[in-house]
């Protein structure tokens, strides 16, 4: 099982570091490994979420998220992103900015320079859509909870009409007061904006078509057990209902494929940046967070659905989206003041440790009580 998942990332792996080695030698095989290893510390979060996500979808939208989407991850978001970034900043059309990122100039406007400058927008966007994910997930009334001390009282909160969109637009203005630089406010205040509503508009419609579906599942399955005359019959068709077994299709499927591209680029955002406090070339970029990274966190996406790692694990959910909401607060309060990488990425490994291991104890925990009631 953990080859035939795993088998093809390690395979990209070795074909990108040697191909890193013959483009630039020792030291670009170094960076690459580095920049590979940097993307799956920062994004192992990423992967617990896309696995809540995948598992709600049909088999074969899962097929193009796993492989359509994967493309966009690598090449669009590690690759064409920040040539994006300076071709919309600079004015440079993408060949000279790819020609501007492979020969630096001595004097003058860099490509690292340019794609740094970017940065309050870019963590604007990226924070306030990740920020909107963990506060619809923290004021939602949940069966169960992880840290119910607090996770308790904020669904009751909760309850208020569009608490989250009050709570994030709050947090927006105190941010571009106080943390963003004067000359970067009012396009803070635009990209968070704008970041908000792509996660409204993006999550609503995929939640829209994915009730609709369930409304049609549930009008089936109504007929298809009016037409079971026979105890056996019924027993043969037993379901455990559309809410946990309908899968997304067609329009609804569609949204959440769009929903979690939308989330692989937000979280992509910090490890695209911190990778130019390692090297501004893109190709290592490519390499290392694209190919080697992105690919092992389609393989740890694919683990967790295929093992039904988060249904055994039960508090793994609660805890990735516990590091969201501190990535969230990270990538705002770096529009400021620069926060090292190996910070955001150990903050995450920290909460889904600890997650990881409340789940463990409990999973310990039932089985004992279920031993002692035999």
């Amino acid at each position: 099982m953990l080859l035939r998942i795993f088998g093809l990332s390690f395979a990209i792996t070795i074909i990108s570091l040697i191909v890193a080695f013959l483009y630039g030698g020792p030291e670009a095989l170094f960076l690459t490994l580095i920049l590979g290893i940097l993307e799956v510390s920062l994004s192992f979060d990423n992967a617990v979420i896309n696995a809540t996500v995948l598992r709600r979808m049909s088999e074969f939208w899962q097929k193009i998220f796993l492989t359509i989407g994967v493309l966009i991850a690598v090449f669009g978001m590690r690759l064409v992103f920040p040539l994006a970034i300076v071709w919309l900043t600079a004015g440079l059309n993408p060949v000279d900015a790819l020609d501007l990122a492979l020969n630096p100039p001595a004097q003058g406007e860099t490509y690292e320079s340019i794609i740094t400058d970017a940065h309050p927008q870019i963590a604007a966007f990226g924070g306030m859509f990740l920020l909107m994910l963990f506060l619809g997930f923290v004021l939602e009334e949940k069966e169960l909870t992880w840290l119910t001390w607090i996770e308790r009282p904020l669904e009751k909160i909760g309850k208020l009409e569009a608490l989250e969109v009050v709570l994030a637009i709050g947090l927006l203005l105190i941010t571009a007061e106080f943390i963003a630089p004067d000359d970067k406010r009012a396009t803070v205040m635009v990209a968070g904006a704008l970041g908000m509503i792509t996660y409204i508009a993006v999550n609503g419609l995929g939640e829209l078509f994915h009730t609709e579906q369930f409304e049609e599942d549930e009008d089936a399955e109504e007929a298809s057990t009016a037409e079971s005359s026979t105890a056996e019959n019924v027993a043969g068709n037993s379901r455990k209902g559309p809410s946990e077994l309908a899968k997304a299709t067609g329009k609804a499927g569609f949204f959440l494929f769009l929903y979690l591209e939308v989330l692989d680029a937000s979280f992509s955002f910090d490890g695209v940046i911190g990778a130019f406090a390692i090297t501004a070339d893109p190709i290592i970029i490519a390499l290392g967070l694209g190919l080697i990274g992105a690919m092992f966190v389609r393989s740890l996406t694919v683990y967790l659905v295929r093992q039904g790692t988060l249904s055994e694990y039960v508090y793994l959910e609660h805890g990735a989206h516990w590091a969201i909401g501190a990535l969230a607060l990270i990538l705002l309060y770096s529009i400021g003041t620069h926060v090292p990488e190996v910070v955001t990425g150990l903050v995450g490994v920290v909460l889904i440790g600890a997650a990881l291991i409340s789940s463990v104890i409990r999973r310990r925990n039932e089985q004992a009580k279920e031993l002692a009631s035999v």
